[in-house]
């Protein structure tokens, strides 16, 4: 089942977010926009702000007409085709959690455990019969010009969205600029200071976030301005790097792989070699020993001072990763895809509150006595409800608060709904495969040499996949395998709804049964699978496309077109899915 997390209190949520702490990191300066409105110099109130954009693009800020639009439509794939061959795509997220994940969600590959209002399929998207018809409206060069044009940073160089939002705007305003140092650091290019976002390059999760599938992407993490300085208050990226070298180790729960480290910088031995040197790794030892880890610099002094937590498995507050979405362009000169500049949706999280071990299995266990059926009132499971709104975020009842912008009828980006917001709870809350509510940071590359295929700090835009060998994972009841050889072979598809062609023609033959030849060379390089044809890169980003000009992004994001044979249209109440046996 799905973990429901209890609404916490939004008075919390609206202190945290006025900047009382020390430790989080303002915003800050301001742009001027050569595209659309400047909001901030015109003095537009939030409310007209909201309203404008209400009736330009049809949509609704406030009320949300799914309620349960948090169960993503991945989750209404069917699971047997029309051969009864059985697909499972669904153990890459509900699965035994790691603790301190205290969830074990594995009943959901085996049944739709839905809430009754959510047995009909609300994401009408997935049944269209119009779509080409309504492809053929759009042209090849006029989808590759619209990609290549950026709506986030204009000519100026400026921020587009940081000028356009009102000046009382209270949630996250970008403040990235995407300008990195040979080390994946961003860059305030007109003040050449460092904006504290750090890229990295990580295995991109099963299924929905391949470049095959739709979309290219990237993630930042940064931490607290407590972590990127020293003991005098001071920024120091040296002290800032061993910081994020620390969280990561306590984030993945075993020893890392880091670059070079100064370990007299911060007096700390992190490789526990008995000296005092440069460190290229970072021994995990908190499951031994409490008191073994520590924070640096400024950060040292809070953890001290108990302003701050330390924890394997769990970020410390003040905690933000950026998420961008973009569509998919293509290099002539390497014949293959890249980044796009324009982005599909902006997406944000911030770690607001901590909560223990004890705090989070104490909300698994609730929820799971509340399903005791000698104590349920109902057969259904109840409807989740998250507190906060679009503005500030959505609060996802176990520290974070999670927002977004995504594009508007003309291209530009503007803040989502409280509905389109809530679509993005479901894969960060209540489900086994997540480390702290997150996926990418747990999956971060490691090397200590710069020029290693696998070195992690870097943006997709300096170094992208190409020569990344598959990696081993470890299952329960499987061992180690190679995690995109065993999705193929649990899913014997490319993504949840089996409409990759693509990816089913290059490694599966006519009767089901996959590629030898093709594994081998996916063990070698995850390109090959994970990225399209400049033909199908062109299509995806047509799709999308249909979906921006008709603003139906509640209706479903990642899939359009009649997809009856694939997705279920209606379900039965807890109906199973043919799956027998668990993966995990």
């Amino acid at each position: 089942m799905k973990i429901k997390f209890s609404k916490k209190i939004f008075l919390f949520l609206s202190f945290i977010l006025s900047g009382s702490s020390i430790i989080f990191i303002s915003c800050g300066g301001s742009s001027s926009s050569d595209i659309s409105i400047n909001n901030q110099e015109n003095n537009i109130s939030k409310s007209e702000y909201i309203k404008q954009l209400e009736n330009q693009n049809g949509i609704d800020y406030q009320n949300i007409y799914n309620k349960t639009a948090y169960i993503v439509p991945q989750c209404y794939t069917q699971t047997i085709d029309e051969n009864n061959q059985i697909h499972n795509p669904c153990y890459a997220c509900h699965t035994v959690g790691k603790e301190p994940n205290y969830v074990v969600d594995t009943d959901l590959q085996l049944n739709y455990d839905f809430p009754e209002i959510a047995l009909n399929n609300p994401f009408s998207n997935f049944f269209r019969k119009d779509i080409n018809e309504k492809l053929q409206s759009i042209s090849d060069e006029d989808i590759i010009n619209y990609v290549r044009q950026s709506n986030y940073i204009d000519k100026n160089g400026n921020i587009i969205l940081k000028q356009n939002l009102p000046k009382d705007w209270k949630g996250y305003i970008p403040d990235c600029y995407f300008n990195f140092d040979d080390e994946g650091f961003d860059i305030n290019p007109k003040t050449g200071e460092y904006t504290g976002w750090r890229a990295f390059r990580y295995y991109p999760f099963l299924g929905t976030f391949w470049p095959t599938n739709g979309s290219t992407d990237d993630v930042l993490i940064r931490l607290p301005e407590a972590f990127q300085k020293d003991e005098n208050g001071k920024f120091n990226k040296e002290i800032y790097k061993i910081n994020l070298a620390i969280v990561e180790a306590l984030i993945k729960q075993k020893d890392i792989i880091t670059e070079p480290l100064d370990e007299k910088l911060a007096g700390i031995d992190l490789d526990k070699d008995g000296k005092i040197s440069i460190a290229t790794s970072v021994k995990y030892t908190w499951d031994k020993d409490k008191n073994s880890m520590s924070y640096v610099g400024l950060a040292k002094k809070l953890l001290q001072e108990g302003k701050i937590h330390l924890a394997g498995g769990l970020y410390p507050e003040g905690t933000e990763f950026l998420h961008t979405v973009r569509y998919i362009d293509w290099d002539e000169n390497k014949n293959s895809i890249k980044l796009a500049p324009r982005m599909k949706e902006v997406r944000y999280m911030k770690k607001i509150y901590w909560m223990t071990y004890s705090d989070l299995k104490y909300i698994v266990d609730k929820e799971l006595d509340e399903r005791n059926p000698s104590k349920s009132v109902s057969s259904f499971p109840s409807v989740d409800v998250f507190g906060g709104n679009y503005e500030e975020g959505l609060d996802n009842g176990v520290g974070w608060i999670l927002s977004g912008y995504i594009e508007d009828k003309k291209g530009n980006l503007r803040p989502q709904t409280n509905e389109e917001t809530l679509y993005c709870m479901g894969c960060h809350s209540g489900i086994g495969a997540t480390t702290d509510s997150t996926f990418a940071f747990a999956r971060k590359f490691e090397a200590s040499d710069k020029e290693d295929i696998l070195y992690g700090w870097l943006h997709w835009s300096q170094r992208d996949l190409k020569g990344i060998p598959d990696h081993k994972v470890r299952y329960q009841k499987y061992g180690d395998v190679y995690e995109y050889e065993f999705y193929l072979r649990n899913n014997k598809s490319g993504n949840e709804f089996r409409t990759n062609d693509e990816v089913i023609n290059k490694f599966f033959n006519k009767d089901g049964s996959i590629k030898d030849d093709m594994v081998n060379k996916l063990h070698t390089d995850i390109s090959i699978l994970l990225y399209p044809s400049k033909e199908r890169a062109i299509m995806l980003n047509k799709l999308y496309k249909l979906i921006v000009n008709e603003q139906g992004f509640i209706k479903g994001r990642e899939a359009i077109g009649d997809l009856e044979r694939y997705v279920h249209k209606v379900l039965n109440p807890n109906q199973e899915t043919g799956i027998k046996e668990p993966v995990y």
